[in-house]
């Protein structure tokens, strides 16, 4: 129990210290460093939708998907501490415990964020508790990613369909902390399942699969908004 706790702590505190300052300390599309040659930068969006940017039904769809994401954690909490009761390795413990407190981090945004702070502009840095209120409703508010790595940039050889000829850039997605959690307890799983499953020292259980839930609930990393241009390339 010590184990999962302090995990589920850490990662909040962490997520949500590091959130809070950069939503009243950066506009939106800011990023530092400011050189734009780099490759890891702190750079600022929201992300208000699914994944990939898919909307879900407007404000309807946004409130449903808060509910199930709450559903969804309130499940992985009973399996965490169903786990800790019959002996599960601390392996196990941990990874769920990973899963548990990042999907809790994106959790607090979508919930409550919308109703602390004021909207964030590529302008106007946001306030905490605004004296004319939020700029959304309960359950409504967006999440705050942060990390952005556009570690190689290049271009598709041109005979691959589709792409072919085309700019990417790796890695374009912009993360958070409580996202970065979640990956690695369930990567953890995923490669070390055989040794986390493991019988504990008790009574021997069925081991349970956290399922496909776990991973739904990352809030998806996002391109972000006004990316940092890429390095110059000599005449």
């Amino acid at each position: 129990m010590k184990r999962a706790l302090s995990t589920i702590v850490l990662v909040l505190l962490a997520d949500q210290v590091l959130k809070v300052w950069i939503k009243l300390h950066f506009t939106i599309g800011q990023h530092l460093p400011e050189d734009p040659s780099g490759w890891a930068f702190l750079h600022f969006i929201e992300n208000d939708g699914m994944a990939f940017g898919m909307k879900f039904g407007g404000q309807a769809g946004k409130l449903m998907l808060s509910v199930f994401r709450i559903i969804a954690v309130a499940g992985i909490g009973l399996y965490l501490r169903s786990i800790i009761r019959h002996g599960a390795r601390p392996g196990l413990i941990t990874c769920v415990s990973l899963v548990f407190a990042g999907a809790l981090g994106n959790i607090i945004d979508s919930t409550f964020y919308g109703v602390l702070f004021s909207r964030s502009t590529s302008i106007d840095v946001a306030t905490f508790l605004p004296a004319d209120g939020g700029y959304a409703p309960l359950l409504h508010g967006w999440v705050v990613d942060m990390f952005y790595f556009p570690i190689w940039h290049g271009r598709f050889p041109a005979w691959l369909p589709g792409w072919g000829g085309e700019e990417f850039e790796f890695f374009r997605p912009v993360f958070n902390l409580a996202d970065a959690a979640i990956t690695v307890g369930v990567l953890w799983l995923i490669l070390f399942q055989r040794h986390a499953f493991a019988h504990g020292g008790k009574e021997p259980e069925q081991a349970i699969d956290p399922g496909p839930a776990a991973a739904s609930l990352v809030e998806p990393p996002a391109a972000p908004s006004e990316p940092p241009a890429g390095p110059s390339s000599g005449a």
